[in-house]
């Protein structure tokens, strides 16, 4: 058995990119990080920095700045590189030129020998999760977006404000598109093992309405946040660390990413976030819930919109 450590590449140390590696040390769950970035001196403080906070991290790590080169060996590499979401902005306006973008930094990641498992966190994700997928020629469960895991924490965090209780506990899906087609499941959402529903008939004070108004926030938490401090970046952070631990640690975890669907949910050739099993291997399955038709409606719109875009796309 190998005693070699786990290795992450990480591509793009903007807001995004920068957070993660942060993120990541003060978990101490990978044995390597190497930081590639088209700003050299950037990426090379930034390895500084890092470094000075180990003595203070809960395990061993190795983090420098780096090149394509060192992602022949690295179990994942992840890709926050990209054009930012500006104000006004949607996910989707930003497809062409971050596809351009993708297409090039995933040619050179493949280039030097890569057989790991890609992580997409650049925006619209769903789109170039499957633009990597493409230019990457790697089997569809080693290549994973981060889907709508930051649209659930979000969810999540303000039913727990809600109802009072450890956002832990609250048992919540968004899926779809991440962006403004995603929708909530609320058929099967829960606190703790009581279906929300059930919960909300204990107290006259909570109403139905209110879970809309706070899907809504949660949905366009990202429009608020940029307008406030021109980008969103620690919460997408963490919900990257927590992937790249359920990878590296082989958890089984059920995670709400950006997967390919292949008959599930009667659609095929597309990436979008949906519940699925997060292994060391990539996506081991597509957790298939039985959404009512209002819910199996909006996924379908969700898709065909993805798919329209994606249309105009050139991923040849």
């Amino acid at each position: 058995m190998s005693n070699r450590v786990s290795k992450v590449v990480l591509v793009g140390t903007g807001a995004v990119g920068s957070s993660y590696a942060f993120a990541l040390l003060n978990q101490g769950i990978a044995g390597e990080l190497v930081m590639i970035d088209v700003n050299k001196e950037k990426t090379e403080g930034d390895a500084m920095d890092l470094n000075h906070g180990l003595p203070f991290a809960p395990a061993k790590m190795i983090i420098r700045h780096g090149d394509y080169s060192d992602c022949y060996n690295a179990d994942i590499v992840v890709l926050t590189a990209g054009a930012a979401q500006k104000p006004g902005e949607t996910r989707l306006d930003l497809v062409e030129k971050n596809t351009r973008i993708t297409k090039s930094i995933v040619e050179e990641v493949m280039a030097s020998g890569f057989n790991g498992i890609f992580i997409v966190a650049s925006n619209p994700v769903d789109i170039l999760t499957y633009a990597t997928w493409k230019f990457s020629g790697l089997p569809k469960e080693r290549v994973i977006g981060s889907g709508t895991i930051l649209d659930t924490a979000r969810l999540r965090y303000m039913l727990g404000d809600y109802f009072n209780v450890d956002t832990r506990n609250v048992h919540a899906y968004i899926i779809g598109e991440h962006g403004d087609t995603e929708l909530p499941v609320w058929s099967h959402a829960g606190i703790g093992v009581i279906p929300i529903f059930d919960w909300m008939r204990k107290d006259p004070k909570y109403k139905v309405e209110d879970l809309n108004d706070i899907f809504v926030q949660a949905r366009d938490a990202a429009y608020r946040i940029i307008e406030k401090k021109g980008a969103t970046y620690y919460g997408i952070a963490m919900g990257l660390v927590r992937l790249t631990k359920a990878i590296l640690q082989d958890e089984h975890s059920i995670l709400t990413v950006s997967t390919y669907l292949d008959g599930e949910y009667d659609h095929k050739d597309v990436f979008i976030g949906i519940p699925a099993i997060v292994t060391r291997n990539g996506i081991s399955g597509v957790i298939k819930m039985e959404l009512t038709a209002t819910e199996k409606d909006r996924l379908n719109h969700s898709i065909r919109v993805l798919k329209e875009t994606m249309n105009s796309v050139n991923l040849s």
